[in-house]
C-alpha cells in the first residue's frame, strides 16, 4: 500500500532499523526489489530520480509501480524524488503522484539552501507530501549528482561533514521531514581508496541538536566484491572499487536516528554483473528474458540481504498499523485511481 515516510521513520527512530530506498528505473529493477521486500515482509522506498524520468518516462515507471501496489498490497511503499533540484521538479512529482520528495540544496550556501528547501517544503506539505532535503556535502558521481572529488573528500573529510549546529537551524527554519547528512559516505562504484570509516560521533551530535529527526544516509551502496568479480570476469574494468561496508551501515541504523538509507549502486552493478555473465558464458543468447531475468534475480536476493542488514525485514505489519493509526490519506493520483 502506498504511504509517505512518516509511518515508517515512526517507528524506525526508536526501532533500530531503517527503510530501504531503492532507485528503479525499469521493470525488472523494480519488480526485484518489491518481491524481495515482499518476502521479507519490509516496507521499502522506490526512488526516481530526474535521470529516472527522462530515461524510462515517469507515466511508465509510474505504472510499474502501481502495479507493485496492486500486486502486493501489504507491502508499505512510498515513491520518493531522488535529489531534486528545483522547485518545479518538486511540483511535477507531487503531481505525478509521488508521496515523498527530496530537495537538493547541498550545493549552494547555507542562506540559499535554507530559502529553496522551505519553499519546497510549503508546496510539498500543501499537497499531503513529506520532504527529504540535504545539508553538508558528499564525495562521488552518480548520475545527475556530481560531489566533491573521491581523493579531495577523503583528505578532508571533516570540513564537508554535516554541522550539527546548523543541522538544527536548518530545521527550525525550513520544516523538513528528514535530513540526509554527510557522515561520511559518497555516491558512486568508486567510493572510496581505503575503506570508509563513518563520522558515528557527527551521526550523533547530530541527534543531540535535532532530537527525532529521522537522517537520511546518501551514497550507502556497499559495492559488494561478488558482483565486481564477475563484471571484471567477464570483460569487465572495475579495478579499485571500493563502498561503504555493510557492518558499519548497520551500526548506524541500529544504534543511531539513520532511518533511509539509499541504495543504488549495488542494483546497478548487480544486473551489471548478470548480463555480462549470461552473454559471457551463452553467446548465442539473443533473448531478453534469458538475460534480464537472471539479473532480476540477483537483484532480488541482493536486496534481501540488505533489509536485514537494515533490520527492516519483518516491520512491515508495524508500518501499516501506524499508517492506519496516522491516518494518512491516499495520495490524491492515487486516490482519483482508486475512486476515493
Amino acid at each position: 500500500m502506498l504511504m509517505t515516510t512518516k509511518p515508517m521513520f515512526d517507528l524506525a527512530y526508536e526501532g533500530g532499523f531503517a527503510v530501504g530506498a531503492f532507485n528503479v528505473n525499469n521493470m525488472e529493477i523494480t519488480q526485484g526489489i518489491i518481491e524481495a521486500c515482499a518476502a521479507e515482509k519490509s516496507p521499502c522506498i522506490l526512488q526516481i530520480s530526474k535521470g529516472a524520468r527522462k530515461y524510462a518516462n515517469i507515466r511508465f515507471l509510474r505504472h510499474i509501480i502501481d502495479a507493485c501496489v496492486e500486486e502486493y498490497p501489504d507491502v508499505p511503499i512510498a515513491i520518493h524524488c531522488d535529489h531534486g533540484d528545483t522547485v518545479e521538479l518538486i511540483r511535477d512529482c507531487i503531481e505525478d503522484g509521488y508521496t515523498s520528495v527530496m530537495i537538493d540544496g547541498s550545493h549552494h550556501s547555507f542562506e540559499e539552501n535554507i530559502a529553496l528547501t522551505k519553499e519546497a517544503v510549503e508546496l510539498a506539505h500543501a499537497a499531503g507530501v513529506v520532504v527529504e532535503a540535504e545539508l553538508g556535502m558528499l564525495g562521488g558521481i552518480e548520475e545527475d549528482v556530481v560531489g566533491l572529488d573521491a581523493e579531495e573528500y577523503e583528505k578532508n573529510i571533516e570540513q564537508f561533514l554535516t554541522d550539527p549546529k546548523e543541522a538544527r537551524e536548518f530545521y527550525d527554519r525550513t520544516g523538513i521531514d528528514s535530513l540526509a547528512v554527510a557522515i561520511g559516505t559518497s555516491h558512486g562504484a568508486f567510493k572510496f581508496k581505503s575503506e570508509a570509516k563513518l563520522a558515528f560521533d557527527r551521526i550523533e551530535a547530530i541527534m543531540k541538536t535535532c532530537p527525532g529527526l529521522p537522517l537520511v544516509m546518501h551514497g550507502s551502496s556497499s559495492v559488494p566484491k561478488e558482483f565486481i568479480d564477475l563484471i571484471n570476469t567477464y570483460g569487465g574494468d572495475m579495478p579499485g572499487t571500493m563502498g561503504v561496508p555493510e557492518e558499519q551501515i548497520s551500526k548506524a541504523v541500529r544504534s543511531y536516528g539513520v532511518c533511509k538509507v539509499n541504495i543504488d549502486t549495488d542494483l546497478r552493478l548487480a544486473m551489471t554483473a548478470k548480463i555480462r555473465e549470461v552473454f559471457a558464458t551463452k553467446p548465442a543468447e539473443f533473448d531478453p528474458r534469458n538475460y534480464l531475468g537472471p539479473a532480476r534475480d540477483a537483484i532480488r536476493e541482493m536486496v534481501k540481504r540488505k533489509l536485514h542488514m537494515l533490520n527492516s525485514a519483518g516491520t512491515a505489519d508495524e508500518v501499516v498499523r501506524q499508517w492506519k493509526k496516522l491516518g494518512e490519506p491516499m495520495p490524491a493520483y492515487y486516490g482519483e485511481k482508486a475512486g476515493v
